[in-house]
C-alpha cells in the first residue's frame, strides 16, 4: 500500500506515523524546509498540545460540527494523546484550564518527538516540495503531482492546514484539492483572533491588560458570549484570552449590531460596588472626582470611565449625587464598545470553515466521493476554542485516518 501525506504539520505527522506503523510505504510531502512550522509557534512557542479533559468536555469546546468529532475523539482522546507523546519520550505538564504543555515549555520538543519517530520508522520525507494537484480516476485516488514530479498512490491524506499564518505554509491548497474533485468547501473565516473596535476611545488604552474582568458580547441586545478572565487593549481594539474565545463565536456572523461590554468589577454586585465607591469617596471628600478612582481602577482607564460616567472630572467628591454615582456604576459594570470586524487570517490562530464534513466519513476521515482520499486537521470544517482543543482535533482526525488499513 502506497500512502502520500500532504503536509508535515500536527495531523500529517501523526497520520504518517500510524500508516507506517501498519507497514505501508509512506511518503510525506512538505512545502517548507522543515516539519511542524505552525506547530512551532502555537501556544506562544510553548505548544499547548491538548487539554486534559473528558471526551464530553472536549466536545463542549468544539464550536463547529462537534458531532462529527464524536467518533474520532472516542478513537483517540486527550488522554490517548498524552500517552502517545509520553511514549515518544516527551515529558508533559498540565497547567491552568487543564492545558497540556511539554515540561520544557518548548514547542520544538513536540516537533522533535514526532520527527524522531517518523525517521525511526523510515517515513520518506520530502521537504521543499509543493503538491500542485491530486490525480483521480473513476472515483479513485491515483496519486499527486508536485513541482518536482509525480507520485502514484493508493491513498492520499490531505493535511495542509487552513489559511491562517500563511507564512507557515498554510495557503489554502487543501481546499483547492478538495474542490478539484467535487468536494464542497464552506466559507472560510479567521477565528481565535483579536477584534477591531469602532471609534477612537480604545486607542488611549493600548497596552492595558485587564485581569479578572467579565467580557460580554451581544448582538442587537441578544447575548452571544459572556466569560470572566483576562483581556488586553491593542492599537486596533481588543485581544487576549477572553477575546480569542469570543471571536470563535463571532467568526461566522454578520457583525452588524455586535457590542462588547466589560464588567471591570465582576466579583462585586451593584450594591457591593456602590458601597465600595461610597467608602472611597468618604476617604477623598475634598478631592476632585478625577483623583478619587486610583484605588479602584488602573490609571490608564480612569479618563474613559470618567467620560462614560458623564461626571465633571473637577467636581468635588462631596457634592457628587446618588444619580451621578449610579452613572459611574454603569460605566464600571458595562464599559461597552461597538465591534467593527475580526482581525484577518494573518493574525488568526485558526481557520473557521473548510471541507464540508457531510462529505467525509467521521470514523475514517475518508472522502465519501473519492476512494482513498482523506482529509484531516484544520482543512476540515471543524474548529474549537483555545486551550489545546484545536490541536486535539488535528491529532484525533490524523490518528483516525492513520489507522485505516
Amino acid at each position: 500500500m502506497r500512502v502520500i501525506v500532504i503536509g508535515g504539520g500536527a495531523s500529517g505527522m501523526i497520520s504518517a506515523i500510524m500508516q507506517k506503523s501498519l507497514g505501508f510505504e509512506v511518503t510525506m510531502i512538505e512545502r517548507n524546509e522543515k516539519l511542524g512550522k505552525k506547530l512551532y509557534i502555537t501556544g506562544k512557542g510553548r505548544c499547548n498540545l491538548t487539554n486534559d479533559c473528558s471526551k464530553e468536555e472536549f466536545l463542549q469546546n468544539v464550536v463547529s460540527n462537534p458531532k462529527f468529532m464524536l467518533s474520532s475523539i472516542n478513537t483517540f482522546s486527550p488522554s490517548d494523546t498524552m500517552s502517545f507523546f509520553e511514549e515518544l519520550g516527551l515529558k508533559l505538564k498540565v497547567e491552568r484550564g487543564n492545558r497540556v504543555f511539554p515540561l520544557s515549555d518548548k514547542s520544538s520538543d513536540v516537533i522533535k518527538a514526532l520527527q524522531t519517530r517518523l525517521e525511526k520508522l523510515s517515513v520518506d520525507i520530502k521537504l521543499n516540495e509543493t503538491v500542485l494537484s491530486i490525480k483521480t480516476e473513476n472515483g479513485k485516488i491515483l496519486g499527486v503531482v508536485t513541482d518536482k514530479g509525480e507520485y502514484l498512490a493508493d491513498k492520499v491524506i490531505v493535511a495542509t492546514g487552513g489559511i491562517t499564518y500563511p507564512s507557515t505554509g498554510s495557503r489554502g491548497d487543501g481546499y483547492e484539492f478538495a474542490r478539484s474533485v467535487g468536494h464542497t468547501v464552506t466559507d472560510l473565516y479567521p477565528s481565535l483572533c483579536g477584534l477591531n473596535l469602532k471609534g477612537e476611545e480604545y486607542k488611549a488604552l493600548q497596552g492595558l491588560t485587564l485581569k479578572n474582568v467579565k467580557l460580554t458580547a451581544t448582538q442587537n441586545g441578544k447575548e452571544i458570549y459572556s466569560e470572566q478572565g483576562e483581556m488586553l487593549f491593542t492599537h486596533y481594539g481588543i485581544s487576549g484570552p477572553l477575546v480569542l474565545t469570543c471571536s470563535a463565536l463571532l467568526a461566522r456572523r454578520n457583525l452588524s449590531g455586535v457590542t462588547v461590554s466589560i464588567d471591570l468589577k465582576p466579583a462585586l454586585s451593584d450594591k457591593q460596588l456602590d458601597d465600595r465607591i461610597l467608602r472611597d469617596f468618604s476617604l477623598n471628600k475634598n478631592k476632585e472626582f478625577k483623583n478619587s478612582l486610583d484605588a479602584l481602577l488602573p490609571k490608564a482607564i480612569i479618563p474613559l470611565v470618567i467620560k462614560r460616567a458623564k461626571i465633571p472630572e473637577y467636581k468635588k467628591i462631596s457634592i457628587i449625587t446618588a444619580k451621578e454615582r449610579e452613572s459611574l456604576l454603569t460605566a464600571l459594570k458595562s464599559l461597552s464598545f461597538d465591534v467593527l470586524s475580526l482581525r484577518g487570517v494573518n493574525e488568526a490562530v485558526i481557520t473557521s470553515g473548510g471541507v464540508s464534513v457531510k462529505e467525509i466519513n467521521p470514523k475514517t476521515m475518508e472522502s465519501k466521493l473519492i476512494d482513498g482520499l482523506y482529509f484531516v486537521g484544520e482543512v476540515l470544517d471543524v474548529d474549537a476554542f483555545t486551550g489545546g482543543f484545536n490541536l486535539q482535533i488535528a491529532f484525533s482526525t490524523g490518528y483516525s485516518a492513520g489507522i485505516q488499513e
